[in-house]
């Protein structure tokens, strides 16, 4: 009977982390604890923990005289949505969540887990960083997940919710995971803090304008989505999961879907006339897909690019969508890197993509050029070039120059490739073409005005349009707008078997 009474008098401590008082503590910050965070994730009574009783090993600094159950991190294994998933959440009621060997051996645990059985990986991450008592041996605990992170990658889904501090070197393990969520006001993720950018640049700064939610959301797209709470931010992740299979081998699962309503007249009236008036491109998703199923990702980060998921007819699939009401819908440094990071992640995990295509062109300027537009802009080609599945385009208005080729045109592999009567399809907009074509005519009109209307005029009637393109077969089928979601759905159902075959290699050498 003692034996059993010990067993339990370790797992209740076990569950109290590191106190009650410090429990109140996290309270007061209006942030959950860790096995409150799991309690909210997890299908009702599936988490089964792993490694309740395991403590640290370190004795200098006093800390032989500090030993907690569990040593700052809760690990398992459970349900979401009844489906298997790994998780582990830290505590930040014990030692401030920070790192430890043996914190870091019950994380790597559970990632070996994962990746034995396809199944994803949660990381709620809440700590103040390595256990600095301990010394090289934490470092080497980062080091061994972040291997275990980039083994996983593209095997099964990654995903980090950043629930409180992350700060130094434990950036990297979310920043090698396929999402990443921030809590607005309680969380952060920089490499060097405040007093740190203080000593060494002269800067003040708050932990928040820093590495805040809203900094990483907007600013440097670090983080895919800001919440306004924890709980927010759990449902988030049980939203996100829902769309993704549970490994490489897996497909998204298929809801039954009933087909009413199919042709929808509101997509006739979003494009303007004008073809240089913007236009929402969310309205475009929102009527052509299964009602209320866009789930938008990076949304306030590169906004002349719209990415997400969404259903169209119980299937799951990935949206990359020019976006006309944001700088035109150019593609730019930062509308390149965070399209090809989805592209890849859809193609990782076998999940069919859609482009809603209007965009007249690369942003110019010095900026751009000196910053690597070539080379981040040859990431959204080789993200396309790269994918295997099922991959269709629909272009809704513009589609220009090395932009048209870009956004998953036939010739670099796309299946289906429509066109709506807006759609033109040129080497560049009527105006600028005219004027390079026709200089000559232009200069020695008597009304210079009058001849280049004329001349533009002329190049709109003959390019300005989806017909050459479509008599070349780049195009496969002109569409009226209504008819946009019934194509997409009999395509998708027409390419669920599509296999593609790629060269033999290693990987290949994306342009990073």
């Amino acid at each position: 009977m003692h034996r059993i009474d010990n067993l339990l008098q370790k797992r209740d401590e076990a569950l109290l982390g590191g106190g009650q008082k410090r429990i109140d503590s996290q309270h007061k910050k209006r942030k959950l604890t860790a096995r409150e965070r799991i309690h909210f994730l997890m299908d009702e009574g599936s988490f089964e923990e792993i490694g309740m009783l395991v403590t640290h090993r370190a004795s200098d600094f006093g800390l032989e005289e500090e030993i907690y159950p569990g040593d700052g991190v809760v690990t398992g294994y459970g349900n979401v949505n009844g489906r298997l998933v790994y998780v582990y959440a830290q505590d930040f009621t014990v030692f401030g969540g920070s790192l430890s060997e043996t914190h870091a051996e019950k994380i790597c645990k559970i990632m070996d887990l994962s990746l034995k059985n396809g199944a994803p990986i949660i990381g709620l991450n809440d700590s103040g960083g390595a256990r600095i008592q301990e010394g090289v041996v934490s470092l080497g605990g980062y080091a061994d997940i972040f291997y275990r992170n980039t083994l996983a990658s593209g095997v099964v889904p990654q995903i980090s919710a950043i629930m409180g501090p992350c700060a130094g070197g434990a950036v990297y393990s979310p920043a090698l995971t396929d999402f990443i969520l921030m809590v607005e006001n309680t969380s952060y993720m920089f490499v060097t803090g405040p007093n740190v950018v203080k000593t060494v640049t002269h800067e003040e700064v708050s932990a928040e304008e820093l590495g805040g939610a809203s900094t990483h959301s907007s600013k440097s797209g670090v983080t895919h989505f800001s919440c306004a709470n924890e709980i927010e931010c759990i449902n988030n992740i049980k939203k996100l999961l829902s769309y993704m299979p549970q490994n490489c081998e897996d497909d998204p699962a298929i809801l039954d879907y009933e087909f009413t309503d199919e042709i929808r007249t509101a997509l006739d009236g979003i494009v303007p006339q004008n073809a240089n008036q913007p236009y929402d491109i969310r309205e475009v998703i929102e009527n052509t897909i299964d009602e209320g199923s866009f789930f938008e990702v990076h949304k306030n980060f590169a906004e002349n690019i719209v990415v997400g998921f969404a259903r169209i007819g119980g299937r799951s699939i990935g949206i990359v969508a020019n976006q006309p009401a944001f700088l035109a819908g150019v593609l730019d440094i930062h509308a390149s890197t965070k399209g090809a990071r989805f592209v890849r992640f859809c193609d990782s995990f076998n999940i069919p993509l859609l482009v809603f295509e209007d965009v007249p062109g690369f942003l110019p300027g010095t900026d751009q050029e000196w910053n690597g537009i070539i080379n981040h802009g040859a990431k959204l080609l080789y993200a396309f070039c790269e994918a295997t599945v099922p991959r269709i385009t629909v272009i809704t208005r513009k589609a220009y120059g090395g932009a048209y080729c870009v956004m998953n045109s036939k010739h670099i592999g796309a299946d289906m490739n429509f066109a709506w009567p807006t759609a033109e399809i040129a080497v560049m907009g009527a105006k600028g073409a005219a004027e390079i074509i026709f200089k000559k005519e232009i200069s020695s009109a008597d009304d210079q005005y009058v001849k280049l209307v004329e001349k533009e005029s002329q190049y709109s009637e003959m390019f300005a349009n989806p017909y050459r393109a479509a008599e070349r077969g780049f195009v496969d089928e002109v569409i009226l707008p209504n008819e946009t979601r019934i194509k997409l759905i009999k395509a998708f159902r027409m390419l669920e078997n599509k296999s593609v075959k790629n060269p033999r290699k290693k990987h290949g050498n994306i342009p990073l």
